[in-house]
């Protein structure tokens, strides 16, 4: 059995798509799946044993020269892949009108996704051949997982979700694997940022721990954030800039995390490390950590300025005690 996923972006919504595919693999052994994915998250899919191939697309770089020469023949070209096979099922889990209108109309197969009430963007649900009632009331991990189980035909195991990617990892661990943390300081919102202040004032109340602490960064401006944070400190390594799945590799590693709510955090959590997601304008209930060992602590009156280093401090003890 062959299934298109289209599930094209955050990297936090692909990540919770893959105990989807576990689940799925376990009802249905011979299943393969396709996944079409945003290409700066095409790394992720073929981290799961049921992924036969990832079909990158680039809408958010296309839309910005839609009718050049080279975007027209991308978009010829990513179309050809798509249309590469007739599939027993096409899931849309996106949920919105332009994964609908240019990827999943498009692909060969009867097409699945959530119905007006469920759907991200409720006229994406007119794309889709079978439509399908998936509560909103529940973490993003379980109305994909409920999603596959309906388009698919099969009951949804009682366990927790798995993510299916933890073992890729920890199979080659690195050589100071559970000796250091991770801090992961950047993400895109201003006001999901936790003060600079406060990063190093925790690096500080850490050190006894005789724990290092990595750091990693993905922009020009987060290295220096990083630079910033490290400066003074002799346990404390900014690393180099580092592909995904070598983050991975990192995190997997780790004794534990502390994180602001970003994508790397939902891949801590995907690699089953402890975790410890700082959360200031974010509901974690519907889109926090999910996992063993994940934990939150909430800022006063959703303002991450307010949240002091101790109570973080005091939260990581119980992880690296």
């Amino acid at each position: 059995m062959r299934v298109l996923i289209v599930k094209t972006s955050s990297m936090g919504d692909v990540l919770h798509t893959l105990p989807a595919l576990t689940d799925a693999r376990l009802a249905i052994p011979d299943i393969q799946f396709d996944w079409v994915v945003e290409e700066g998250f095409s790394q992720i899919p073929g981290w799961h044993s049921a992924v036969d191939r990832t079909i990158p697309v680039a809408i958010r770089r296309w839309r910005k020269s839609w009718f050049h020469s080279d975007t027209r023949k991308e978009r010829k070209a990513f179309i050809t892949s798509l249309q590469q096979y007739q599939y027993d099922a096409v899931i849309d889990a996106q949920g919105l009108i332009k994964s609908a209108i240019l990827v999943t109309r498009k692909a060969r197969g009867v097409k699945h996704g959530p119905d007006w009430n469920s759907a991200r963007e409720a006229v994406a649900s007119w794309f889709y051949d079978i439509k399908h009632s998936v509560a909103k009331n529940q973490h993003a991990v379980e109305r994909t997982r409920q999603l596959f189980a309906m388009s698919l035909g099969y009951e949804i195991p009682t366990q927790k979700g798995d993510y299916g990617i933890a073992s890729r990892f920890n199979a080659t661990p690195c050589e100071d694997a559970n000796q250091y943390l991770v801090f992961l300081h950047a993400t895109t919102r201003d006001n999901k940022h936790w003060p600079e202040q406060h990063w190093r004032e925790l690096i500080a109340l850490t050190a006894v721990s005789g724990l290092k602490i990595k750091l990693p960064w993905g922009a020009p401006h987060e290295h220096e954030r990083a630079i910033r944070l490290a400066e003074g400190f002799q346990h404390v390594e900014v690393l180099p800039k580092l592909s995904l799945g070598e983050i991975a590799q990192v995190l997997a590693g780790a004794k534990a995390v502390v994180s602001v709510d970003t994508g790397l955090s939902h891949l801590t959590a995907a690699l089953d490390r402890p975790n410890i997601t700082l959360y200031g304008p974010t509901d974690p209930g519907l889109i926090g950590g999910y996992g063993e060992n994940q934990a939150e602590v909430r800022a006063p009156d959703n303002n991450l300025s307010l949240l002091e280093a101790p109570a973080v401090e005091t939260k990581l003890r119980k992880f690296i005690q």
